[in-house]
């Protein structure tokens, strides 16, 4: 039987507005709206309400103008010059990861994929991307805490500026939830652990930080998983945050692992903890303060463990290989992809930072070594035609 070829026009108008809102990523709305100038018309790029980023939010030590700044992640992928069809890929070829982020004037700067520091060694000439010769997915965003220099006053112009702030420091992870295309800003929720473990909450519009549990000091990260807030503490039990009351719920039973760091992933629907194994034991700062007046304790890694929640049964089970997925422990996300896909990126692989470098570990053998990459940038930076 040959194939039935549909023509666009013939979609039902109907369905055309419920398809477009049930899309999460900016992404693919801009897919949706560039089919035609029906489809277009049929929804906003986005909700009228939803989050700009930068988004104002309280600081936690009640000093300066704060602003969460958001990032994308993507996989780049070129597509398949043979092919007739601008949608056709060829599974051979790989992708690059790369990391953006936008102010509130549009402004875009590529940011290191493990860190939150710009690319300044691509070329000058590469400001604009087809968006019809590459296949652009989404894999997640990350979220930064940042502040003007001490004394400048923050004014609605200087917004656009912001991607050049210094990060708050004594933050260690920041997450939000929910954060769609079409989001209700005022429906947003933040968390954020600091370096002394401690988990603060605010929510949208809110001009003041709370703390959870504060007679705790013990949480080393946080992940949205499954469209909840899940946190880990040094032991490696995950809790569940009830955000309505602010309630902790146990969700595993503590980790075998003796660790010193862990940090949470997720990875084809499941949820892991990764055990980050140090030289010398990490301690915690005494305040947040603190961290103003003392430099940060510098530690080694010098192995990772990598541990499986079975639901089902309520126990970890311990994890030696990863088959063809790799982890990226990033310095503001933690996420997970498939080697193939991407260019340098290999499989059974956890990759993070160390001293502000990019390393590698071989769960296989255990060997830890630095990232060589191309000297030659992605073809993708050379792009000739608009983004938008």
């Amino acid at each position: 039987m040959g194939e039935r070829v549909v023509d666009w026009s013939d979609f039902p108008k109907e369905l055309w507005s419920p398809i477009g809102k049930s899309l999460d990523t900016g992404i693919d709305v801009l897919r949706f709206r560039s089919v035609c100038s029906s489809w277009r018309a049929s929804i906003p790029p986005s909700h009228p309400s939803s989050p700009r980023f930068p988004l104002q939010f309280p600081h936690p030590y009640d000093a300066f103008p704060t602003y969460i700044c958001q990032s994308t992640i993507y996989c780049i992928q070129p597509l398949d010059s043979s092919s007739t069809s601008t949608a056709a890929t060829s599974s051979h070829i790989k992708g690059d990861l790369i990391k953006v982020q936008e102010s509130a004037s549009g402004k875009l700067r590529l940011l290191e994929p493990l860190a939150s520091c710009a690319i300044h060694s691509y070329p000058r000439s590469a400001k604009t991307l087809n968006l019809l010769n590459f296949r652009i997915v989404e894999i997640t965003k990350a979220y930064t805490l940042r502040f003007g220099s001490v004394g400048r006053a923050m004014v609605e112009d200087e917004r656009r500026d912001i991607l050049s702030y210094r990060s708050v420091p004594g933050v260690n992870k920041v997450v939000m939830f929910p954060n769609s295309a079409w989001t209700n800003a005022e429906g947003c929720a933040i968390f954020v652990i600091f370096l002394d473990g401690k988990l603060g909450f605010a929510k949208y519009g809110e001009d003041k930080l709370t703390l959870v549990d504060d007679q705790t000091s013990d949480y080393d990260d946080i992940i949205v998983y499954k469209g909840q807030f899940y946190v880990v503490d040094r032991l490696g039990v995950v809790f569940w945050i009830e955000c309505s009351s602010l309630k902790l719920v146990q969700f595993s039973p503590p980790l075998c692992g003796l660790g010193s760091r862990k940090h949470l992933v997720e990875s084809c629907g499941a949820l892991y903890v990764v055990d980050e194994y140090l030289d010398r034991e990490r301690g915690r700062m005494e305040g947040n303060r603190s961290y103003f007046n003392r430099r940060r304790e510098l530690h080694n890694t010098i192995d990772f463990k990598v541990y499986k929640l079975d639901e089902e049964w309520g126990q970890w089970v311990l994890v030696k290989c990863l088959g063809d997925r790799a982890f990226i422990l990033g310095s503001d996300c933690n996420f997970s992809v498939s080697a193939q896909e991407f260019v340098g990126c290999k499989r059974n692989r956890i990759y993070f930072m160390e001293l502000e470098e990019s390393r590698a570990f071989n769960l296989e053998d255990h060997r830890i070594c630095d990232l060589a990459f191309s000297p030659d940038p992605p073809s993708w930076l050379y792009a000739t035609n608009p983004l938008m």
